[in-house]
């Protein structure tokens, strides 16, 4: 092999191995994704807040990719012009689900992120979203998302990274008519069934989406529904496993159920004040 060659074949394998080498990552490796625009003070008190390792794959994110995915859906005053949410991404036991913890987060609810991350294919991660001051928390599942692509070698097809954030934006805006608790657990029976029974057809589509809100006692307007049907529509023709959406959907169920027997979580429940009553019984039956 002449020396041109060589310095090729070399060259080839230098540029392969940081990815492999990620992409090879084992339970409890994390990755971190921070806004473009903290500045180095925030940074360094965010990396403390995550407990990120010294050696920590660190991702930046960028306003103009939240408004490269968001800018279709929602105003660009809601997404701002600097990006600051950030995130943590553990890597976790095959079948565990993803779990997610925010703070500082006010515009997107941690069942909204669950929802999205599902739908984009991310599964198995633990996943800690926050800033230093309170933000929408957009920039947040952009750079989830670029994570879980350079964590686990995969790329996700731009059209189902762009149905992740337009579902995070429709089921904030159902949100705001019908509550965000029960907006994102409707959003999640929908997938449910939609994973079951594989619709075919515009009736078939409808059906499943009203007997989930039967299902969940919420009575949508007709202008609801066809907002639904509008995106689940668009959302079952795209190149997306239902089953594993199925089976990561059955995953949070079961953690959420594990804890509620839990002595921990019994615990939890008997300290719940009167009033959020309601919200208990929301986040329950979106894992019901």
């Amino acid at each position: 092999m002449n020396r041109k060659k060589w310095a090729v074949l070399v060259l080839s394998l230098l540029l392969l191995l940081p990815i492999r080498a990620f992409a090879d990552a084992a339970t409890g490796d994390m990755i971190i994704t921070l806004g473009a625009n903290l500045t180095e003070e925030q940074k360094k008190l965010l990396l403390t807040e995550m407990k990120a390792p010294d050696d920590a794959e660190i991702i930046t994110v960028t306003n103009e990719e939240e408004h490269k995915y968001l800018g279709s859906y929602i105003s660009k005053r809601l997404i701002g012009t600097k990006a600051i949410s950030s995130s943590a991404i553990t890597i976790a036991d095959a079948g565990s689900g993803i779990n997610v913890e925010t703070k500082n987060i006010n515009w997107v609810t941690d069942e909204m992120y669950i929802n999205a991350l599902i739908t984009a294919g991310v599964k198995d991660a633990d996943i800690y979203v926050t800033a230093p001051i309170q933000v929408s928390g957009t920039a947040a599942l952009t750079g989830i998302i670029k994570a879980y692509e350079v964590s686990t070698d995969t790329k996700i097809p731009e059209e189902v990274k762009q149905a992740a954030n337009e579902e995070m934006v429709e089921t904030a805006n159902l949100g705001e008519e019908i509550g965000t608790d029960k907006a994102s657990a409707l959003m999640a029976k929908i997938k449910e069934k939609i994973a079951e029974n594989k619709p075919s057809t515009d009736a078939e589509l409808q059906k499943i989406i009203d007997d989930a809100a039967n299902d969940l006692n919420i009575t949508l307007t007709d202008a609801q529904k066809q907002t639904l049907m509008d995106f689940f529509n668009k959302l079952k023709d795209l190149d997306i496993n239902w089953n594993q959406v199925g089976d990561q959907l059955q995953d949070a169920k079961d953690k959420f159920n594990a804890f509620i027997e839990s002595e921990e979580g019994q615990g939890f429940l008997a300290k719940v004040k009167e009033f959020f009553a309601s919200i208990v019984d929301a986040i329950k039956s979106f894992f019901s």
